[in-house]
C-alpha cells in the first residue's frame, strides 16, 4: 500500500504499520481508557519501529512496551501510569537511569492536549484556552505560552497544535468503503485522526453497514489512510459492546514490567516470536495453561 490515500485502504494491519509509520515519526497511539490501540502497538514493536516521538494523552501499557523496548526518543503526555496499578515501571526506569535509552519529556495537561489536537484537527498553528494559570508546567515547558485576549485582555494560555505523522486508533467497525464507526468514550481518537498526516484504524470488524447508534461518531473514509480488521485489538482495555476490560492483565503487568529481564522475556515470548495479534493472544493462553499446571 503507498503512504498517501485519498480514501481508507482496507488492509492488514501488518502492512499499515509497514507502510505509514517510519523510523523518527511522531505517532499517537490513542485511547482514552477505552478502544486503545494494542495490537497496533504491539505490531510497532515487532517491525522494530525506532525513534518514536510518542505522543497520547493518557500512555498506559503499549507506551511501557513500546519504551521499553527502547523505540522511543521522546514523550507528550499528560499523565502516564498503569491505571488502578501504579507507575509505568518501564517508562519510569527510562526517565530516572535513561535505560534502554534517555527519553526525552514533554509534559502538558489534559486540557492542553485536547485543546492542541483540536487546533491542528481545525489547521490552525495553535491552541487558546483558559489553562496553566498558577500552574508549574510552564516552567518546565517552554512551549506553554500566555497570551492577552484584544477584546476583553484575559490571559490565555497558547500551545504549538499538535499534529502526529501518524495517529493510530481502534474502533468497534467499518464498513467496506473505509467509513469508520466509534461509540463510548472517545477520548480525542477522531481529532488525533483529523490532525495527523496519516492514519491507522484497526475494528472490531468490517460490515456491510455501519447501522450507527445515537450519538456515535463516524470518520469518514476521505478522513482515513487504512483500515485493519483486527478483533480483540484493543485488549486489555475494552471495546464497548464487544468486551470489557481485562483488569487481572493491567495488575500482571505491574509484575511482568518491574524487572528489565521480566519483562524482555514477556515481549521475547509473547510478541517477538508471535506474527500477529491472534497469535500473541494464543501464546499468552498458552503461558497461563503452563502456569496453572506448574
Amino acid at each position: 500500500m503507498g503512504t498517501e490515500s485519498i480514501v481508507a485502504e482496507i488492509t492488514s494491519l501488518k502492512e499499515a504499520v509497514g507502510a505509514l509509520i517510519q523510523d523518527g515519526d511522531s505517532v499517537a497511539f490513542e485511547g482514552f481508557t477505552h478502544l486503545i490501540p494494542s495490537a497496533a502497538g504491539l505490531e510497532a514493536i515487532r517491525q522494530g519501529k525506532r525513534d518514536l516521538n510518542l505522543i497520547r494523552m493518557t500512555p498506559d501499557l503499549i507506551y511501557d512496551q513500546i519504551i521499553g523496548m527502547g523505540f522511543a526518543k521522546s514523550l507528550t503526555f499528560a499523565w502516564g501510569g498503569n491505571p488502578g496499578v501504579g507507575s509505568l515501571h518501564r517508562l519510569r526506569e527510562a526517565v530516572e537511569s535513561g535505560w534502554p535509552r534517555p527519553l526525552a519529556l514533554d509534559e502538558r495537561s489534559h486540557a492542553d492536549m485536547a485543546n492542541a489536537y483540536a487546533a491542528g484537527a481545525s489547521g490552525l498553528p495553535f491552541a487558546i484556552f483558559r489553562g496553566h494559570i498558577g500552574d508549574d508546567l510552564p516552567k518546565v515547558n517552554p512551549a506553554i505560552k500566555h497570551v492577552t485576549c484584544p477584546f476583553t485582555g484575559e490571559e490565555l494560555a497558547a500551545v504549538p497544535a499538535l499534529n502526529p505523522d501518524v495517529a493510530v486508533i481502534h474502533a468497534q467497525r467499518a464498513d467496506r468503503k473505509g467509513n469508520v464507526l466509534i461509540w463510548g468514550i472517545l477520548g480525542v481518537q477522531k481529532e488525533a485522526v483529523l490532525a495527523a498526516r496519516r492514519s491507522i484504524v484497526t475494528v472490531e470488524e468490517i460490515v456491510d453497514e455501519l447501522n450507527a447508534p445515537p450519538n456515535a461518531c463516524i470518520l469518514p473514509s476521505f478522513a482515513v489512510g487504512a483500515v485493519c480488521p483486527v478483533p480483540h485489538g484493543a485488549w486489555p482495555s475494552y471495546a464497548q459492546g464487544y468486551y470489557k476490560r481485562d483488569n487481572r492483565f493491567y495488575k500482571a503487568w505491574d509484575a511482568v514490567s518491574r524487572e528489565r529481564e521480566t519483562f524482555r522475556a514477556w515481549i521475547e515470548r509473547h510478541v517477538l516470536a508471535t506474527s500477529d495479534f491472534a497469535e500473541f493472544e494464543a501464546s499468552l493462553k498458552a503461558a497461563a495453561r503452563e502456569k496453572a499446571h506448574v
